[in-house]
C-alpha cells in the first residue's frame, strides 16, 4: 500500500498530477484544491495518497492534506459512490466545508456537486451524517485552511492577475474559510468593482 509520496512534480493536468520518485513516475488522480496547492512542474512535491485496487484497474489518488484524504475515503464508503464522484465533490468543496455541509444535512447543496443528484445527495447525508465529528472543526483543518487560502491566491494568478491585485482582492474576506470556491468569488468581484 503506497501512503504518501515526497518526489519532483513532472506533470500537472485539470484533474490529474505526475510526481516522479526514484526514478518511477505516478500517476495521481485529485482535486482541484489538492493540485493547485502542488506547485510549479519542477518542484519538490509531498502528497498523501490513496491506492484503489479494483479487478480491472489500479489507480492511485492524491491529496494536498491528511483530513482530504480521510473525508475521501468515508465518501467512497458511501453504496453508490466512486472514487470519480468523491473527487468531483472534494473539488467543489474543501473538505471542511463538505463536512459540515453534510453534518448539517445541507441536501440542496451536496446536489450541486457534478454528478450527484438529490437521491446520492440524501443518501451520503444519511450515511455520513453522525460519523463526521472528529472532522467538524478544530486544529485538524489548521493545515487545509493554508491550502486553500494558497489555493484561492494561485487561482487568481492562473486568470492573470498580480500577486498584490490577489492579495488584496482576498483581504477582508468573512465568508466562509475553507470554501475556496466562495473565496474566489468574493476575490472576483473585489476585482470587477476596481476596473
Amino acid at each position: 500500500m503506497i501512503c504518501s509520496l515526497r518526489g519532483t512534480l513532472t506533470t500537472r493536468t485539470s484533474n490529474a498530477a505526475v510526481i516522479e520518485t526514484g526514478g518511477v513516475g505516478y500517476y495521481l488522480r485529485m482535486s482541484s484544491s489538492s493540485l493547485s496547492a502542488l506547485g510549479k512542474v519542477g518542484d519538490d512535491a509531498f502528497v498523501w495518497t490513496y491506492m484503489s485496487v479494483r479487478e480491472d484497474s489500479i489507480s492511485l489518488f492524491g491529496f494536498a492534506t491528511e483530513p482530504e484524504k480521510a473525508l475521501f475515503e468515508k465518501l467512497i464508503g458511501v453504496s453508490g459512490i466512486g472514487p470519480k464522484v468523491a473527487l468531483s465533490a472534494l473539488s467543489s468543496f474543501a473538505a471542511s466545508s463538505l463536512a459540515n455541509t453534510i453534518a448539517a444535512g445541507d441536501v440542496s447543496r451536496i446536489a450541486t456537486i457534478p454528478g450527484v443528484g438529490k437521491k446520492t445527495a440524501q443518501r451520503i447525508v444519511l450515511e455520513l451524517k453522525g460519523s463526521l465529528d472528529e472532522f467538524i472543526g478544530g486544529s485538524l483543518w489548521a493545515e487545509e485552511s493554508e491550502v486553500v487560502d494558497f489555493s484561492a491566491n494561485e487561482a487568481l494568478l492562473g486568470m492573470g492577475f498580480s500577486s498584490a491585485e490577489a492579495e488584496l482582492a482576498l483581504q477582508g474576506y468573512d465568508g466562509e474559510k475553507s470554501d475556496i470556491n466562495e473565496a474566489i468569488r468574493y476575490a472576483l468581484k473585489r476585482l470587477g468593482s476596481n476596473r
